[in-house]
């Protein structure tokens, strides 16, 4: 059956309508559920899973006049703003505290196979249109100008939730993750994405073998239709210099969107035979608009979220973000397939894709006594974790000075993030869990996973997992 992907189909836009905007059949009726009727955060404090305590869920409920509403904001020319985060910008959609929002997110490295992953599909296609005398996203990064490849990932949005002020903390539960599938008629049921080894790697001066330094791109394949679990490497390529359409050469990768011209690489097929990636589809970029300055590079993730790049930002997950502009301002991108803690060369598998999100706000005047007081950072809840995202710079906007968009990425050290990391899992374990210090600096050495969330992105992260299980003894 065409599931939007077989543009033969004599009701091609119909079924990828359906399948874009997340109006099937199946996610039609999650929605008119029980649970969403009734907004289901009263329900989850309730069974005792969730940081929001049942008075603080009723609060946020009681918001949602007439009760939540289903919107869609596609991904195209005009709703996507490219590598760089904004007060300023214009909102995209407006919705209300308990509503739903199917978003489209595009990969910023499409153009790595444009065949695969571009052709065929008109937002990608109006997003990544660039010829002599025109681009159909201008402003890609966070520089003067264009942005000079100062920032890299294509988001969707801004979101603006009605009421949300600074103080608040803005609660974003992921609710369906799907791949993007491919629009060329000659992948039908496919998806694919793109892993870069590139300059920006943590492994880029300490390779062993051949040319020294190389940039390596590996084009990965994915069921678009959910039949398998896993993902395979189609064929991989060394970089080589690109000439863009107004003439100029980028010998190494250091503009987004750059289109790759097949006709000169040495595509090698095979390569990782017989390897299966297990998928894990997640968002590297979500997060709020930042108060501290304009114009906010998307690449060093903060206080407010960003370019965290943890893979388990990903269905069935809740993200907390502390709000620190009128609105909020929600944006979503930066999509991955697959990630391992660290994204040590440069990249996920960068892929496509489609999420549905369920958005709460909760006030400040309610927040007093709860787990989300005082909150400034954002923090990640699952079904079974509670995770710390700790960073070399907590708020490298407001520690680095004027300067700081520049001097992140030379101030950066995994021994800063693993601190930051401690100290906001101590900051739990006592605020939240009532723990003394000393039982808290016990408990994170025989029962807190540290791992290294990402070592590529400026601001370099230091994640510290907690289960919940841990304080099954406390009911």
């Amino acid at each position: 059956m065409c599931q939007g992907d077989d543009p033969n189909c004599r009701d091609f836009e119909t079924h990828r309508l359906d399948f874009r905007t997340g109006l099937a059949k199946e996610r039609r009726a999650f929605l008119k559920s029980g649970f969403a009727a009734s907004g289901g955060a009263a329900a989850l404090a309730t069974a005792g899973i969730s940081l929001v305590p049942p008075a603080l869920a009723q609060a946020s409920a009681a918001r949602a006049a007439g009760g939540p509403r289903l919107h869609s904001l596609p991904a195209n020319a005009e709703t996507v703003h490219w590598g760089y985060f904004s007060k300023s910008l214009a909102p995209r959609l407006e919705v209300n505290s308990g509503d739903y929002v199917t978003i489209e997110t595009l990969t910023h490295h499409a153009n790595d196979d444009a065949e695969r992953m571009v052709q065929g599909d008109p937002g990608a296609e109006s997003v990544f249109l660039w010829t002599k005398d025109k681009k159909g996203v201008m402003r890609r990064g966070a520089g003067p100008g264009d942005g000079g490849g100062l920032g890299v990932h294509i988001c969707t949005g801004p979101v603006a939730v009605r009421g949300a002020e600074p103080g608040d903390v803005l609660e974003v539960r992921i609710l369906d993750v799907a791949p993007r599938p491919s629009a060329n008629p000659a992948f039908k049921g496919l998806a694919f994405g793109s892993n870069a080894a590139a300059n920006w790697g943590f492994h880029y001066k300490d390779l062993l073998t051949g040319d020294k330094p190389r940039e390596v791109v590996t084009i990965y394949e994915l069921d678009a239709t959910g039949s398998r679990n896993w993902a395979s490497a189609v064929y991989n390529f060394r970089w080589v210099p690109v000439t863009d359409p107004t003439g100029k050469v980028h010998p190494t990768i250091d503009y987004p969107g750059l289109p790759v011209d097949h006709g000169r690489t040495e595509r090698r097929f095979g390569v990782l035979k017989n390897i299966r990636v297990p998928i894990r589809p997640h968002f590297g970029t979500m997060g709020l608009a930042p108060k501290e300055a304009e114009v906010v590079n998307s690449i060093p993730p903060s206080y407010t979220g960003g370019n965290i790049d943890n893979w388990r930002i990903g269905k069935g997950a809740t993200m907390y973000y502390p709000v620190a502009v009128p609105g909020a301002l929600l944006s979503v991108g930066d999509p991955h397939a697959s990630q391992g803690d660290s994204e040590l060369c440069g990249t996920a598998i960068e892929c496509s894709l489609t999420g549905t999100f369920q958005v709460v706000l909760h006030k400040k005047a309610d927040l007093g006594g709860t787990p989300l007081d005082g909150l400034d950072f954002p923090m990640i809840e699952t079904a079974e974790d509670w995770v710390m995202s700790g960073f070399s710079y907590p708020n490298y906007l407001a520690e680095l000075g004027p300067d700081a968009q520049n001097a992140i990425f030379a101030k950066s050290s995994i021994d800063l993030a693993m601190r930051d990391a401690f100290r906001k899992m101590r900051g739990f374990l006592m605020g939240e869990k009532g723990l003394t210090e000393d039982e808290a600096i016990s408990l994170m050495s025989v029962a807190v996973d540290f791992g290294i969330t990402q070592v590529v992105d400026g601001n370099w992260g230091v994640h510290a997992i907690i289960k919940k299980n841990v304080f099954a003894g406390q009911a």
